[in-house]
């Protein structure tokens, strides 16, 4: 019982931070960089937190809102301050967008629900925009299903329909007016940061520049729309391409690393991309 009352508790104490922050947010409220830390009006922010693609989906699901709740309620307990999900689910089964610039509005109210959830309980989310991994190949079909002459995935960097349709989604996600909180995605402080591309690599150009490009053009597209939020690339920290730092690629030991077509440092040193990150997978 006395387990029971304290989750009462924090339930409830946790939905009144939420609601304060809410109905009291303004630009100070979004996580900034500050040199090689992050800050909230002015005070230390420290990300800590977990990566959960499948929220949205979950969020989508009258019968499974409630793993959505469960996760983001206990994150707090666990020193956790950020979550990393999915904006995109292109085409399949149950996508988030079926075609290009066509969405299915019963899973955008699922993402509306994760952010909704997330602002209740005092957590910001980083959204990723496409995945690397299908998502790149399902712009492409789009793209040749209107009569594009595309032979490979790779293509999505560099072709001007299918960037157009990467563009249309993007402003799709940050001009989306959240039908739970009112508060238009741009202009949310609960959403960290936006990420251009889940682990984007482009093994058709090993010197980089396909995708140095491809990060200027879209980071340049970001920014103009939603010059508050943080944006960062997606990437799993390969070095190589434009980055001929012997020093630093001896510690890359991923046999593949210098194979994909993105480049660490470079990449992030484009305008507009606000931090770095890094992929960990500890049991590989």
């Amino acid at each position: 019982m006395a387990n029971k009352q304290l989750v009462c508790a924090l339930l409830w104490v946790l939905a009144l931070i939420g609601s304060i922050i809410e109905h009291g947010e303004a630009a100070s409220d979004f996580v900034k960089a500050d040199g090689t830390s992050f800050a909230v009006n002015g005070e230390s922010f420290y990300p800590n937190g977990f990566n959960a693609y499948w929220l949205m989906s979950k969020g989508s699901k009258p019968s499974e809102m409630d793993k959505v709740s469960r996760a983001l309620c206990q994150a707090p307990s666990y020193g956790m301050t950020v979550v990393r999900t999915w904006a995109f689910k292109d085409g399949g089964y149950r996508p988030l967008q079926s075609s290009p610039g066509v969405y299915n509005e019963d899973m955008f109210k699922g993402l509306d629900f994760v952010i909704s959830e997330a602002k209740k309980y005092g957590l910001r989310l980083i959204l990723s925009m496409v995945n690397n991994f299908k998502g790149k190949r399902q712009y492409v079909e789009w793209a040749k299903q209107r009569g594009e002459n595309l032979t490979s995935e790779d293509d999505f960097y560099t072709n001007y329909l299918v960037k157009t349709f990467y563009k249309n989604h993007v402003k799709t996600i940050l001009l989306r007016n959240n039908t739970k909180t009112g508060v238009v995605y741009k202009d949310d402080p609960s959403i960290m940061a936006w990420e251009l591309i889940n682990e984007g690599r482009c093994k058709s150009d090993l010197s980089g520049r396909t995708m140095q490009a491809w990060i200027e053009e879209m980071a340049g597209y970001v920014k103009a729309i939603d010059s508050e939020h943080l944006l960062e690339v997606g990437l799993e920290g390969f070095f190589g391409g434009l980055d001929q730092d012997q020093e630093a690629i001896q510690y890359d030991s991923f046999a593949s690393s210098r194979n994909v077509g993105s480049d660490f440092i470079s990449n992030n040193q484009i305008h507009g991309i606000d931090f770095a990150t890094i992929h960990l997978y500890p049991n590989l």
